[in-house]
């Protein structure tokens, strides 16, 4: 059963490299990412293996929360986004 989970971050290394991050991330099979530290992703994985799958790209003082997301949400985004929402939520 796919889900979308929020997935945010506070990246704490500086001068790191969070490109494998992102590409692992990118893996995901569908994903959006508009805000600069949140990404919501849609997968089959449960919280605990999504985390599994992309905490070899963090550093230990690195900061991460993983939640899933229901359909009740609201905010202050691009139409783009809403749709991606909507066609992912519902």
């Amino acid at each position: 059963m796919n889900r979308v989970y929020c997935l945010s971050y506070d990246l704490r290394a500086p001068g790191k490299d969070y490109a494998g991050l992102i590409e692992e991330l990118k893996k995901s099979p569908n994903w959006w990412h508009y805000l600069e530290s949140t990404w919501l992703i849609y997968t089959s994985e449960s919280a605990q293996q999504l985390f599994s799958r992309i905490s070899g790209h963090l550093d230990t003082n690195d900061r991460m929360l993983i939640i899933k997301v229901s359909p009740d949400y609201s905010g202050w985004l691009t139409e783009e986004a809403w749709q991606w929402i909507k066609q992912y939520l519902g």
